[in-house]
């Protein structure tokens, strides 16, 4: 899919509902302030990161590897900066950025528990990483037998899984929430999306978000 046509996805009625769903459970784990520099791992089209530019006042760099995904970006995005690079070996120094974040990205990303010690290095502050759910509708519509579509591929991350990645990593204050449990966008996914808990982690969606130790809001 090309990155218009990936973009525009979003515009659709379904789209437009789990990009906002996706991007309110983002903003609750992330609670970027404004003047805060953050970073976008694996930003794509940066539909996320132009809409945490323009609605958080942060000053916001996005990384991709792809460079016709990075172009779209940048022609959409003035506010922003760019950076064609691998989430594994991200060009910045140690805690280079108050907060991080990732969509979906490292779903897509072989060895990606480098990319999630990477994320955890440049963060000073606090980090929330975005992850298709193993333990999920979505997965049996779409993840089973390698996966279909745009999820053939893809790694579907459990919330055990992910804590034991965490387990060698200098964070603390570590949760797990998720979204979009029934992806239809029908009326009884968008009423079952207003009253499940959001720590009920059964949403094609799952957040992963910790913060850094040492940084001054840290308990150690």
């Amino acid at each position: 899919m090309n990155p218009a046509d990936y973009d525009a996805w979003y515009d659709s009625e379904r789209g437009r509902w789990i990009g906002e769903t996706e991007y309110r459970l983002l903003l609750n784990a992330l609670a970027p302030r404004a003047g805060e520099r953050l970073l976008d791992v694996g930003c794509g089209t940066g539909w996320f990161t132009r809409r945490l530019a323009h609605d958080r006042s942060v000053s916001v760099t996005g990384l991709d590897v792809n460079a016709n995904s990075l172009k779209f970006a940048g022609q959409h995005d003035v506010a922003s900066s760019y950076v064609q690079a691998d989430a594994r070996r991200l060009p910045f120094a140690d805690n280079a950025f108050d907060c991080v974040c990732s969509i979906t990205a490292l779903c897509f990303i072989d060895n990606w528990s480098l990319a999630l010690g990477e994320i955890v290095r440049v963060t000073r502050k606090r980090f929330a990483i975005g992850l298709l759910n193993r333990h999920s509708v979505l997965w049996l519509e779409k993840g089973r037998r390698g996966g279909t579509g745009a999820y053939r591929g893809a790694h579907w991350h459990t919330a055990a899984e992910l804590r034991r990645a965490l387990e060698a990593l200098p964070v603390s204050r570590i949760e797990l929430t998720s979204a979009v449990f029934l992806p239809s966008g029908s009326t009884m996914a968008r009423w079952l999306e207003s009253t499940a808990p959001n720590n009920f982690l059964q949403g094609a969606f799952l957040i992963l978000a910790g913060e850094k130790h040492g940084h001054a809001d840290s308990p150690d």
